[in-house]
């Protein structure tokens, strides 16, 4: 007992402070735990398996595939088309200049992610792949697969544009990234982490299950502020990398270049998404969705303090 209650007792202030996250008593429950939200009898899904050879017998796995690497192939064609449109045009005040290439791109992902979430969860993206598999949200082998047909499909979509354009893609650099003048090496890293940081740090808030559940009265459309998180980072990188955040566009135009301009700071476009994902990965999974929630049916038994 504490002041007179037992455990099974409850009032409607221990209920308040309950529902506000049991700030009563957070360090009761170890880092990690998660439990409902106080509104709904709301679980966690249980953990992706770490391998999964069975979704290589289903077609779901090889449609999803097929998703993103459709996704990613009109991803890099409409983002390398728009990144040339601007700089063939000698007066940059007839083009869509930079934050047209910013709207290119977070307009498609926000296109994109929507046509495909329902498919392969949308990823376009072999860090937001890498992320999710960190979170377990995804097996090794849809993960590795998703890379896979990314890439290619970057390939492929940079591959077009050459196609259509060969003697312009040549000139103009291909849309490949490099750090640009005036910036280290380490700018370009720290750039592209943190770009990627604020990408996969949206995708996990934006696509969490706990609070699809707890604001379901209020619809939340997911690829919006995924779209637009990439359009942010792209006006603030675009000057420095020429904003990667995403290894496969990277890759893509690289190989269709072909030219050593594209593959000198080809690592940092690896490195600094795939950091940048994992600490998205961590930040949310430990240390945001680690806050204990309650749900109503338990209300009744949280115990006082002895």
């Amino acid at each position: 007992m504490a002041g007179g209650r037992t455990r099974h007792e409850s009032r409607d202030d221990d209920d308040h402070d309950t529902n506000l996250g049991l700030n009563k008593y957070p360090d009761k429950l170890p880092l990690g735990t998660s439990v409902p939200d106080s509104s709904k009898d709301y679980k966690d899904p249980p953990p992706a398996p770490m391998w999964e050879h069975g979704e290589l017998r289903r077609w779901a796995f090889w449609r999803a595939g097929i998703a993103e690497f459709v996704a990613t192939f009109l991803f890099v064609y409409v983002s390398i088309l728009t990144v040339m449109g601007v700089l063939r045009t000698p007066n940059k005040c007839n083009t869509v200049g930079i934050q047209g290439i910013a709207w290119a791109f977070g307009g498609m992902i926000f296109t994109l992610v929507y046509c495909t979430a329902g498919f392969s969860g949308g990823h376009i993206n072999p860090a937001v792949s890498f992320g999710m598999l960190l979170a377990r949200k995804l097996s090794i082998t849809r993960a590795v697969f998703y890379m896979l047909m990314q890439c290619l499909g970057a390939i492929c979509g940079a591959g077009v544009v050459k196609g259509f354009q060969p003697t312009p893609y040549a000139l103009l650099g291909g849309g490949a990234n490099v750090v640009a003048e005036g910036y280290t090496k380490g700018a370009g890293l720290g750039a592209e982490i943190v770009g990627t940081f604020v990408l996969v740090y949206t995708v996990f808030s934006a696509t969490d299950p706990k609070r699809i559940a707890r604001d379901s009265p209020i619809p939340v459309l997911a690829p919006l502020p995924i779209g637009f998180a990439v359009f942010l980072v792209h006006l603030a990188t675009i000057p420095i990398t020429g904003t990667g955040i995403n290894p496969a566009r990277s890759l893509g135009a690289a190989i269709v270049y072909n030219n050593r301009l594209g593959w000198d700071d080809q690592w940092i476009f690896w490195v600094g998404p795939f950091i940048g994902a994992a600490l998205a990965a961590v930040y949310h999974q430990i240390v945001l969705r680690a806050m204990p929630f309650k749900s109503k049916s338990s209300s009744k038994t949280i115990a006082s303090t002895p």
